[in-house]
């Protein structure tokens, strides 16, 4: 494929799409093979996400608790060693 007519941005998309594309299709594939192969009595299904990395970052770890206490042990604490 000749890149000339394409610019970065377009170029950064397209192989993102392709990875995107190449991954779907191989973790459905992935779940498969590992579902054939599990104890249904131990183990849960796996999903096509489970597998594929571009699903890995969409799931949320989790709300950000209170951070307040990092503010008095970093920042506080430089104040108080100046002069």
């Amino acid at each position: 494929m000749n890149p000339g007519p394409f610019t970065l941005r377009e170029l950064l998309w397209m192989a993102e799409s392709k990875g995107r594309a190449d991954w779907g299709r191989t973790s459905v594939m992935l779940a498969l093979t590992a579902n054939v192969n599990r104890d249904p009595k131990k183990t849960r299904a796996f999903k096509p996400a489970d597998f594929n990395p571009y699903e890995m970052e969409k799931r949320t770890v989790g709300k950000t608790k209170d951070l307040s206490i990092l503010k008095t042990v970093f920042v506080d604490k430089s104040e108080r060693r100046e002069p």
